[in-house]
């Protein structure tokens, strides 16, 4: 099988290696290789799509559908800002995409650590080595809104630990945040086991348990009150087009708001924090 990566940041470098491990042929297109590489990349069996979620638009804009004919695999986690698209939504019409999700900290997948995986409408064995399992799914679109949402949950937890509210008020903040996930995912006709497996649950365990997760070190400096790290947050980005995407699907993400307010200088952490707790409670 030939399996094509385009994108070759940490996560797609590491799924090349998971690939190549697997015993398949592998093609690495970046930024910096010539138009002839994409070609050969997009004309694989299997096409995976690791660029960054906010360079997904122009990426998917050089497929040509007459040359693309393996099956394409979203490795990107995040939603469109301006629009709240996710990126299957964000490739040309013609295009059909599975997605791929789960705890995966690129060095470990790298490096050949133990990984499991979740992929949804793709195909397994292009990923299918040693070290690196993978279990399947139908929902596509529960597990791009999981790895999405869990990176805006991350930074709130990352606040949490910032600002010293505590372990009880990260736990709390983290399980609340995962029920917005759910909530969100089945009005979007996602299913709510897949917020309680690897998409959601595990990545979400994953990116909120420490300084390893770019979005929970984002969170832990904007809580102590110091200029977050150069490197991609994603969560940063997702947090204000989740809310135009729970808006038009009629349900409420508070944390979500908190953080997209938060990163926007709306609102300052203690006005946000008592603002989540100033909210009635009701049943779980």
């Amino acid at each position: 099988m030939k399996v094509g990566i385009l994108g070759a940041g940490a996560w797609g470098r590491a799924l090349a290696k998971t690939a190549g491990r697997a015993g398949h042929a592998v093609t690495l297109w970046s930024r910096v290789d010539g138009p002839d590489r994409f070609e050969d990349a997009a004309a694989a069996d299997v096409v995976v799509l690791a660029v960054p979620a906010q360079a997904m638009a122009e990426t998917a804009a050089r497929l040509d559908p007459g040359k693309v004919r393996g099956a394409l695999v979203i490795a990107a986690k995040g939603l469109e800002r301006g629009t709240g698209r996710l990126m299957s939504e964000v490739l040309e019409p013609g295009f059909a995409a599975g997605a791929l999700s789960g705890p995966n900290f690129a060095a470990e997948v790298a490096a050949g650590l133990p990984t499991a995986a979740v992929l949804a409408g793709g195909p397994q064995a292009a990923f299918a080595a040693s070290g690196f399992r993978v279990y399947e799914s139908r929902d596509v679109v529960g597990v791009q809104l999981c790895g999405a949402l869990k990176n805006v949950i991350a930074i709130a937890a990352g606040i949490t630990e910032g600002r010293r509210l505590g372990e009880n008020a990260r736990a709390a903040l983290v399980t609340r945040g995962l029920a917005e996930i759910r909530r969100l995912v089945i009005a979007e006709g996602g299913e709510a086991e897949t917020v309680a497996g690897l998409a959601g649950l595990g990545d979400l365990m994953l990116s909120a348990a420490g300084p390893t997760s770019r979005n929970y070190a984002y969170g832990v400096a904007l809580g102590a009150g110091e200029p977050p790290a150069a490197a991609l947050a994603e969560g940063a980005l997702t947090a204000e087009p989740a809310l135009l995407r729970a808006a038009r699907a009629g349900v409420e993400l508070p944390i979500a708001r908190a953080v997209a307010d938060i990163v926007a200088g709306r609102a300052d952490i203690d006005s946000a924090m008592k603002r989540l707790l100033a909210r009635p409670t009701g049943r779980e």
